[in-house]
């Protein structure tokens, strides 16, 4: 018996470190999302304050003046530019915004009445109203617009995470720095001089291409007539920052638009947007690339899928960005090194 009882007893401490180990992990795993969620955030107030610095050093370059006064140009000129182009253009936005809204529930009746023309139709009518897919896509979507603070929220740190960030970029990165040993210090300083050169490479060739399909689609879209163009033009270039996904997404209320006009008028619209992602993929693209490292198309998608479903919508718009950095740290901190341990000279 005494035996027996001593069994049970360690059997019941067994039991319960078992059981607190799980509830730790599972706190860890809790607060590393947590935190992820905010460390998103550090990377979009990064990337602003790139943009913010970049266009600073090209005031300071072409008008001599000094650094200090480039950069509050910058940020505050670029401020004002972005509120006054939606007051400008924020009553044709609304009426356009208000009349897709008008647009898309007429369109959606009428592709459904296409698609009731066919068996596959049908079939593929009867997979969407299926009322557990509906719950799905409930949930994935609601998953994608969940945020850490809400979107308001989330802007808001955003600039003032990139205000600081721009006016005083040397010292965070000093006291990033001082995390590292001393004798890790002049690796980690090329590390974070490799990602930054490499992101600011990025972004550049990033904020072109949307502007090249914001252009290119806003001429088609005019030329075909399409009603509420502005918003269309513009959902496509602002989404363009999303490999992949993004152009898909723009598509998709532009086609149901084009459908209302007739099933031709929607293929051609279709065939605008694949013509545009064409020429973007294979003539911008490949310029950008050459001037910073290349990440993996299906590594890009895996990427998404991962940080879209863990983060929602700021994991799926920094997935990339985020793909860029991991690429560079383990290139610099792994591959290279273990090229240099295989062949020394």
């Amino acid at each position: 018996m005494p035996e027996s009882e001593d069994e049970m007893k360690l059997f019941r401490k067994k039991v319960l470190y078992v059981i607190r180990t799980t509830a730790l992990v599972i706190l860890l795993l809790w607060v590393l999302k947590e935190v992820f969620s905010v460390l998103l955030l550090l990377l979009a107030g990064t990337l602003v304050a790139m943009y913010f610095r970049g266009l600073g050093n090209i005031i300071e370059k072409h008008t001599k003046m000094p650094n200090g006064a480039a950069l509050s140009i910058s940020v505050i000129g670029s401020l004002l530019l972005l509120f006054g182009f939606f007051y400008l253009a924020g009553n044709s936005i609304q009426q356009q915004m208000a009349q897709i809204r008008e647009t898309i529930p007429p369109a959606i009746e009428k592709v459904k009445a296409s698609l009731n023309n066919s068996s596959f139709g049908r079939s593929i009518l009867e997979k969407i109203e299926d009322e557990d897919n509906g719950k799905r896509l409930m949930t994935v979507a609601q998953s994608f617009f969940r945020s850490s603070f809400g979107i308001l929220g989330d802007v808001y740190i955003v600039l003032f995470i990139a205000i600081f960030f721009t006016v005083g970029p040397k010292q965070y990165t000093q006291g990033f720095l001082k995390l590292f040993p001393p004798r890790k210090k002049p690796e980690a300083r090329e590390v974070v001089q490799k990602v930054g050169y490499s992101m600011k490479r990025w972004l550049k060739g990033q904020l072109f291409a949307m502007l090249v399909v914001f252009i290119l689609t806003a001429i088609g879209l005019i030329i075909m007539g399409m009603p509420m163009w502005l918003v269309l033009a513009l959902s496509a270039g602002l989404l363009n920052f999303i490999p992949n996904l993004g152009p898909l997404i723009a598509m998709i209320p532009a086609v149901m638009i084009g459908f209302l006009q007739g099933p031709a008028t929607a293929l051609i619209v279709a065939g605008l947007y694949i013509l545009v992602q064409m020429l973007e993929s294979s003539l911008i693209t490949p310029q950008i690339q050459k001037k910073m490292i290349k990440v993996p198309p299906a590594l890009i998608i895996i990427a998404q899928l991962f940080m879209g479903v863990l983060t929602g919508g700021w994991g799926l718009l920094l997935a990339t960005p985020l793909m860029v950095i991991i690429i560079v740290v383990v290139q610099e901190l792994y591959i290279k090194k273990l090229s240099y341990e295989e062949d020394p000279q």
